[in-house]
């Protein structure tokens, strides 16, 4: 099993950075205690946990699905930035403000 941690820190720091095992869905471990993101669906309908993601290292978020890209391109459609948190599986570590509603 790989033990590769990564850091998720938001934008603007208004959370702690958060510490997850690689591969880990952020859907299943962001909370309203340890983020600013908030989850509704968590299977790409929704698009409650809209996101930017500001940096990632060494570019090595796969890139997003066709359920993800149909939502963005209605949610997001100028910001080749967006994702959608709840498909985001972490491989790398990345800097992320919520657009979303609060």
């Amino acid at each position: 099993m790989n033990s590769h941690k990564h850091n998720i820190s938001f934008s603007p720091e208004s959370h702690a950075a958060v510490r997850l095992a690689e591969g880990a869905i952020l859907s299943e471990h962001l909370t309203v205690e340890n983020s600013p993101v908030l989850f509704g669906c968590r299977t790409a309908v929704c698009g409650t946990c809209l996101i930017e993601v500001l940096s990632e290292e060494n570019g090595l978020l796969a890139c997003p699905g066709e359920d993800e890209k149909e939502l963005l391109e209605i949610i997001a459609p100028e910001n080749p930035r967006a994702r959608l948190a709840c498909q985001i599986a972490l491989a790398a570590d990345i800097r992320i403000r919520y657009l979303g509603k609060a």
